[in-house]
């Protein structure tokens, strides 16, 4: 199991550490709901250090990122940020990614901990036909979450970026508590705002030292994994391993904004088809009507007590105090408004079909 750069600083803190995608992580501090509720409607920091970092750069790195990514990096310029997937060749998804453009030629792709060699494995292979130069910097970079609707404000007097002016999905490399070459990404997984700061090792114990006395006065506090997924949850973003996999398609998975048509990529053809004729099955939203708490695994049955699908992410959402939660069905079942039940401990329970996001700010 492998210690993140900042292991002893997360332990000092309180922090409950459970390994997580091969690495110990801070699961947790003082709670999920009140960790959940501080990014919410202040500023919390996440420590997402074990996710991977790809540097994809030289004449054909766009070729290359075209042909094993949905979405369409030509778009693309210099500072912005793009989420996309790997499609695989099976009709399921080998991760999903940012993409961010650098330079000119020079790409960052920052995939999920737990799928860092699959994925490398994965490009390398394609890479055979366009002979892009790749690095692996994993291992070098750390990466800090800053995510809050007051994390522009807190953060500000640690650079001199106008940091209010990034728009989201957009970044800026530039000075950031005390760091002169950081990258200062408008990106997160909570929907509240805020940043991610990516700097290599050897800079993270500074730059969270120095993140917790410019927020101080607003109250600011670190934030573990466990939150990170009940914030995520709240907004429909999915999960890699639970709402989406090496078996679903970004069709079925509702992320046809990522898959274009316009350029050749990995399995298109049948994306491109499945699309036209729509799925056979499709990723729902769903809140329960009485009390309850759906879990990953939970059969999700129809009026009659027959299955018709599973829950692939729920729990009590601490914003809205009720059991919220995603998972496929048939294409059916999946209009808004539709009426289904969710299997919980033997009981079923009613639970409606509703549109993304849960949480609207």
């Amino acid at each position: 199991m492998k210690n993140i750069a900042l292991h002893k600083v997360h332990e000092n803190l309180g922090a409950k550490m459970v390994p997580f995608a091969g690495y110990n992580m801070p699961v947790s501090y003082e709670g999920v709901t009140a960790e959940h509720l501080t990014v919410r409607n202040g500023v919390g920091v996440f420590d997402v250090s074990h996710m991977g970092e790809f540097l994809v750069y030289g004449d054909n790195a766009l070729a290359l990122i075209q042909k094993v990514t949905s979405n369409d990096a030509s778009k693309l310029t210099i500072g912005d940020a793009q989420y996309s997937c790997f499609p695989n060749t099976e009709n399921g998804i080998v991760d999903d990614l940012i993409c961010y453009r650098i330079k000119e030629n020079t790409y960052l792709l920052v995939v999920n901990a737990s799928n860092i060699e699959k994925d490398w494995n994965w490009i390398s292979k394609y890479n055979e036909e366009f002979g892009a130069e790749l690095r692996d910097l994993s291992e070098e970079y750390s990466l800090l979450a800053i995510q809050g609707p007051k994390a522009v404000e807190a953060m500000q007097s640690l650079s001199s970026l106008d940091l209010a002016a990034i728009p989201f999905y957009k970044f800026k490399v530039g000075d950031f508590a005390g760091i002169e070459h950081v990258i200062i990404s408008a990106t997160g997984y909570t929907g509240s705002g805020g940043f991610e700061i990516y700097c290599k090792n050897n800079e993270v114990e500074q730059i969270w030292k120095k993140v917790f006395e410019a927020g101080a006065d607003f109250d600011i506090k670190p934030i573990g994994l466990a939150a990170r997924d009940t914030l995520r949850l709240e907004m429909g973003y999915c999960l890699y391993g639970n709402d989406i996999d090496d078996t679903t398609s970004p069709i079925e998975a509702g992320l046809s904004w990522i898959t274009k048509f316009t350029k050749d990529f990995v399995n298109a053809d049948f994306l491109a088809k499945q699309k036209e004729q729509k799925p056979t099955k499709r990723l729902v939203a769903f809140e329960l009507n009485d009390r309850g708490i759906p879990r990953q695994g939970y059969d999700i049955v129809d009026g009659e007590g027959k299955v018709i699908g599973n829950v692939t992410s729920g729990t009590m959402s601490p914003s809205l105090s009720k059991g919220i939660g995603l998972g496929y069905v048939p294409t059916q079942f999946a209009k808004s408004g539709t009426e289904i039940n969710i299997k919980v401990r033997k009981k079923a329970i009613p639970a409606t079909i509703v549109k993304l996001p849960f949480y609207k700010n």
